[in-house]
């Protein structure tokens, strides 16, 4: 950044230093951070107007790792990114007022605003881009953790374990299933896996496909799976699709396919008076 520029910004410091928290307190309520208090508030503008000068006088172009923790810190507990792009923006047009104000010539006043734009753009749009990127990183793991707990094979007898599947089953989410009662059956030696579909909202040809799919696999690996929460118009859709779920038994409520699953290792179930 050009020193005349540095020069003027530095001498005029008190004034935009006042002018952009007057900025900032107008614009409060745009970053919906009312429940702040007064002082947390201002003690992070103040904090924030630091970074932006030190930026200038360091002459940086892109956001130092102050500036990136700063952003992310805010963000962590719950402010928003553009609270800290619209502090760069209010620092943009309170500068130009300022270079103004200093009697240069309007072709000195537009080259040093220019200069300004140069500086600033790049700080905004790669806070924006890191932003983007650790929004993107933070939903992936969320996804991959929640796709996790969505397909769990919990065991609940010996030798028997039950699949509790919620939602929409597409592919992606089928490999995961197969992935799960494959490895759960080895690991927990299951003989009878449950796959309880009561949660799923609809059953087509590509769901049964992807059920009937994994209740192979798991029978190549010496297990069985009873299929089980089939509900009235979700066996009516199965019967007018022509799909044929005969590989492997059905049952209609989870408790039917507990009694038939200890039947076949050999238990029953006996009420106690």
């Amino acid at each position: 950044m050009d020193k005349l520029v540095i020069q003027l910004l530095n001498e005029s410091r008190e004034r935009i230093y006042t002018r952009w928290m007057d900025e900032m307190e107008r614009v409060r309520d745009e970053h919906r951070l009312q429940s702040i208090t007064d002082n947390a508030y201002i003690e992070t503008n103040k904090e924030l107007f630091e970074i932006i000068y030190t930026h200038i006088e360091q002459n940086v172009h892109k956001p130092t790792e102050r500036m990136t923790e700063f952003a992310e810190r805010l963000m962590k507990i719950g402010w928003r990114l553009s609270y800290v792009t619209q502090g760069l923006q209010n620092f943009r047009r309170i500068i130009l007022a300022v270079l103004l104000d200093a009697n240069q010539s309007n072709d000195k006043v537009f080259s040093m605003y220019d200069e300004i734009d140069r500086w600033i753009d790049p700080i905004v749009n790669q806070l924006i881009n890191e932003s983007a990127k650790n929004w993107e990183n933070t939903v992936s793991i969320q996804k991959v953790a929640l796709q996790e707990l969505s397909a769990p094979l919990i065991p609940v007898f010996e030798n028997i374990s039950v699949m509790p599947l919620i939602g929409t089953i597409d592919t992606e989410r089928a490999k995961l299933i197969m992935e799960n009662l494959l490895t759960g059956v080895i690991k927990h030696r299951s003989q009878v896996v449950l796959i309880e579909i009561t949660g799923v909202p609809v059953v087509d040809t590509m769901v049964a496909h992807h059920i009937i799919q994994a209740a192979e696999a798991v029978r190549l690996v010496g297990a069985q799976c009873i299929l089980v929460g089939i509900r009235p118009e979700i066996a009516q859709t199965i019967v007018n699709l022509g799909i044929d779920l005969g590989q492997f038994p059905t049952k209609s409520t989870l408790f039917k396919g507990m009694k038939t699953a200890l039947e076949m290792t050999k238990r029953q179930m006996i009420e106690i008076e």
